[in-house]
């Protein structure tokens, strides 16, 4: 089964929730387990929210998803002034300054592509663990006697 989406979306804080969606619904559609889904959902925010801080005052940002194979990419695009250095290491009491590490817990492969002034690509990637009665299994077993 391969599945994909795009969006298109104004650097603006309230887009993040329809990402959020977007995203929940698609894979909960095709029978994602719910604490993976989850996992994907934080990680995809705190990508967004990276782009609405950082990014450049106007312009518009992009998501992409992709499942194929048992994985999900999502990727994060904008055309912001890209990464300048590492950020600090946040203290204990600070608020912010902790999404590149939550995001690197939460998937199997995080991968982040920055050119200055021309942008950054933000790639998640997560193997995906399914529900019981899946629509993915149930085409799996399907399709495996009808092989050969």
């Amino acid at each position: 089964m391969d599945m994909r989406f795009s969006l298109a979306l104004p650097r603006d804080a309230m887009s993040i929730p329809v990402v959020r969606r977007v995203t929940g619904e698609a894979l909960r559609g095709l029978g994602v387990a719910e604490d993976c889904v989850d996992d994907l959902l934080v990680a995809i925010s705190e990508a967004c929210t990276n782009v609405i801080e950082h990014a450049r005052a106007n312009g518009d940002y992009e998501v992409t998803g992709h499942v194929a194979d048992g994985t999900c990419l999502l990727k994060i695009m904008d055309w912001g002034r890209g990464l300048r250095s590492a950020p600090p290491e946040p203290g204990p009491l600070s608020e912010s300054g902790r999404g590149i590490k939550l995001m690197r817990a939460l998937v199997d492969d995080l991968n982040i592509d920055s050119v200055p002034d021309r942008g950054t690509v933000v790639h998640l990637r997560k193997r995906l663990t399914w529900r019981d009665g899946a629509l993915v299994r149930r085409l799996d077993r399907n399709l495996i006697p009808n092989a050969g």
